[in-house]
């Protein structure tokens, strides 16, 4: 086991840039942190620092557990606040799992109707589809938003349902949409720069298929895995990207985008994942009934 107490004497010496200072902040001896350092680098069988001038310097074993350390320790800072807040029962907290390739536009339409609840602490994780299931089987995430149904299996115990099932839409700068290439689409996609989701996303085979019956090779100017980060791009000029109905809201915030048009029997799916224990979450209850 590592022994955080070690850890934390080197994190300190690192941040102050050397032994001397580290002892004073610490109000310990030179000797003894020193001691519990070369423990740490015992235990994990590298030199974590190294002499440069009157302090010292990370090694580049050492710029890899500071790194770490810097983390564990930020949020060890956090700790007394969020457990008083939780003590008090003023704080709702709702963590959510957003799976890599979903619209972040649609998300947060479905995450809206719990964003004016009183002491809200939303906390939003976004990763790979199989690894924010198990998170949510160990209730480290109440909810998950993804665009597959979660698999059988029932050692998860996880259960699913479908939220959203919208048509998806395009979209561009005003300098690139107009009459003429409404009156076009979807042919004008062969000419028009076009930005697309990655093939992380569950929609992109969607897309693809529908280029194909449509007769379209579009020319693709750039990928995105995140929705809010393509329609930022396209407001800016670079061209012409697809969203489901249901992030269109947000879509319409943005100054100068507007609607090109409609693909026809292309949507977009977003299904919720719960534990048995996410059930009975009222934020959850919540996004449910929202949707």
């Amino acid at each position: 086991m590592l022994n955080y107490r070690h850890l934390h004497y080197f994190w300190v010496v690192t941040k102050e840039g050397g032994f001397a200072k580290a002892a004073q902040r610490l109000d310990m001896a030179v000797q003894t942190i020193s001691a519990q350092v070369r423990e740490l680098e015992k235990s994990l069988g590298h030199q974590l620092l190294k002499p440069a001038g009157r302090g010292v310097a990370l090694t580049e074993a050492g710029q890899a557990a500071f790194a770490r350390a810097e983390e564990i320790f930020q949020l060890g800072q956090g700790i007394p606040d969020e457990v008083r807040e939780a003590a008090s029962g003023k704080v709702a907290r709702l963590a959510v799992g957003l799976s890599d390739g979903i619209s972040k536009l649609a998300a947060h339409s479905l995450l809206e109707p719990v964003l004016s609840t009183p002491n809200l602490r939303l906390v939003c994780h976004e990763g790979e589809f199989e690894q924010l299931l198990s998170e949510l089987a160990l209730h480290h995430l109440d909810l998950v938003l993804a665009g597959q149904a979660a698999p059988r299996n029932p050692n998860l115990r996880l259960t699913s349902e479908r939220l959203v099932n919208k048509p998806v839409e395009w979209y561009g700068p005003a300098r690139l949409v107009g009459k003429l290439q409404r009156d076009r689409f979807p042919q004008c996609l062969n000419e028009l720069p076009v930005l697309l989701p990655t093939g992380h996303s569950a929609l992109r085979p969607s897309l693809d298929h529908w280029f194909e019956t449509q007769g379209l090779r579009p020319r693709i100017v750039g990928e995105f895995e995140d929705s809010a980060l393509m329609a930022v791009f396209a407001a800016r000029g670079l061209g012409v990207f697809p969203v489901s109905q249901l992030g269109a809201d947000d879509i319409g915030l943005m100054r100068g985008i507007r609607l090109l048009g409609a693909s026809d029997g292309v949507k977009e799916e977003i299904h919720a994942i719960r534990s048995r224990r996410g059930q009975h979450h009222p934020l959850v209850q919540k996004v449910m009934a929202g949707a």
